[in-house]
């Protein structure tokens, strides 16, 4: 196997090479470094890349190899992942997509990170982000802009933008991510790479409280499936304290997605989003395309209407008063965050609970609305990716609006809590696309199910971007 096509063997296929010791964590760690030192400059993907960190530890795993039995091994045992920038790793400077914070360096691992190196990765460094992951493109003031490795005039999304750049243009193995409202569902749609957003509780934000009203979490990037399904059930579990949690799913969520028989599944599928309306024509047909795959493998299928009209004014309530709960000082923010703090310290205690109540109660109608069905098929982002500094003239106000018509069927379910995965279904003048399968309340066994079959009829992995 050449250089290249190691860098886009899928994460599970790799673990296994380095446990038959056909490859060493050394040689596979210093081939994504070398190709971060040849091909980031030109997308932007990372914010700090720990060389020298990522090689010791490489460097331990392969002399440990030599003397372990490699069925006792961790999953991901020498595979080199990223980690986001919104993502606390000790002594590995975490900026927040904030250029006055680009050295700060965190004193402890967020949970997700712990299990992340308890499952045996070597870490590669922090990806770009959104400043504060506030914006679904990844332009933050005083860093490069991130850009998509399928054409680089193009965002490849955001909040978690550099976390898809690197990992569709092979410079790691799997990526590290977030999602509070599409952040990480809309990059993988925009690289052509698969995305889990998991249910609200299944993996903790421990050491943290309570995101944004449950909002957000944590997920990652994959080329495959199976990786989506095994990496899952790396970073799931409670951890003491957690206001929200999940019991293990049994069996494993990769045996969910690795297995040969599934029942007929009620799925529905929509296109158009009240008050948005339909979504771009390339989006719609992915999701017509995808449904009529579904059909034809004996799902049943039933189109569905989606009203968003009562979650807006209290969504963006919540969502501007982030900016306020990361409690970053103004002068060190770009204008939008500035603008966004403002507008969130004009909202007061109450008006803040009101709009939790408001979001919690429009969701209670809409899960039992959608109780019927067993997954839902619907676009990603509303429309294709966007160039890199398109919205960069327009004001606050405007690109908030712009952002949400974008983003539309992503936020509804971090507020309704349920799993959503994203698989690419397509390419759009050249650009990927994408749809996202949605399951029940802590339901994502079944979408692994689903989105498996769909990528054994129509394998997404052959595709790389030109880049590459």
């Amino acid at each position: 196997m050449n250089k290249q096509d190691l860098a886009f063997t899928p994460a599970l296929e790799q673990a296994q090479l380095i446990r038959n010791k056909e490859l060493s964590p050394l040689e596979l760690t210093q081939l994504y470094l070398d190709r971060i030192e040849t091909l980031d400059p030109k997308l932007g993907s990372y914010f700090t890349v720990t060389a020298e960190l990522a090689l010791a530890d490489a460097k331990a795993k392969t002399e440990q190899l030599a003397t372990t039995d490699p069925d006792t091994l961790p999953p991901f045992f020498g595979i080199p992942i990223s980690i986001k920038d919104l993502t606390a790793v000790a002594d590995i400077p975490c900026s927040y997509g904030v250029a006055a914070l680009r050295d700060k360096l965190p004193s402890q691992d967020r949970a997700v990170v712990t299990r992340i190196k308890q499952g045996g990765f070597v870490l590669l460094g922090k990806t770009a982000t959104s400043q504060l992951g506030s914006l679904p493109f990844t332009e933050p003031a005083g860093f490069p802009p991130a850009r998509n490795p399928w054409n680089l005039d193009y965002t490849p999304g955001g909040s978690s933008g550099g976390a898809s750049a690197a990992l569709s243009a092979g410079l790691c193995a799997i990526a590290q991510a977030s999602d509070g409202g599409g952040s990480l569902r809309g990059p993988a749609a925009c690289c052509g790479l698969v995305g889990i957003k998991p249910a609200r509780g299944r993996v903790s934000l421990a050491p943290l409280g309570d995101c944004v009203n449950g909002l957000l979490t944590h997920g990652a990037l994959t080329r495959t499936v199976a990786d989506a399904a095994a990496m899952l059930d790396l970073i799931s579990g409670y951890v003491p304290g957690d206001p929200y949690w999940l019991p293990d799913p049994d069996p494993s969520f990769l045996a969910h997605a690795t297995t040969q028989t599934v029942k007929p599944l009620r799925i529905g599928f929509a296109t158009k989003l009240d008050p948005i309306g339909e979504a771009a024509p390339e989006c719609q047909q992915a999701v017509l395309d995808t449904v009529q795959r579904l059909e034809e493998m004996g799902h049943a299928i039933a189109q569905i209407s989606l009203d968003l009209t009562d979650l807006l004014q209290p969504l963006t309530a919540i969502w501007v008063s982030g900016v306020s709960f990361s409690g970053m000082p103004r002068e060190i923010l770009q204008p939008i965050n500035q603008w966004f703090l403002e507008r969130g310290q004009q909202i007061t205690s109450g008006q803040y609970l009101q709009a939790v109540a408001q979001m919690q109660m429009f969701c209670r109608r809409i899960v039992a609305s959608l109780e019927q069905y067993d997954a839902l098929v619907l676009p990603v982002f509303m429309s294709p990716t966007i160039r890199v500094g398109e919205w960069a003239n327009l004001s606050p106000e405007e690109i908030l609006h712009k952002s949400f018509e974008w983003v539309a069927p992503c936020p509804l379910f971090n507020a309704t809590g349920q799993p959503a995965i994203a698989i690419p279904a397509g390419f759009s003048s050249g650009l990927p696309v994408g749809v996202q399968l949605v399951g029940r309340p802590a339901g994502e066994a079944p979408l692994f199910t689903l989105a498996a079959q769909l990528e054994a009829a129509h394998p997404w992995i052959q595709y790389r971007p030109p880049i590459a």
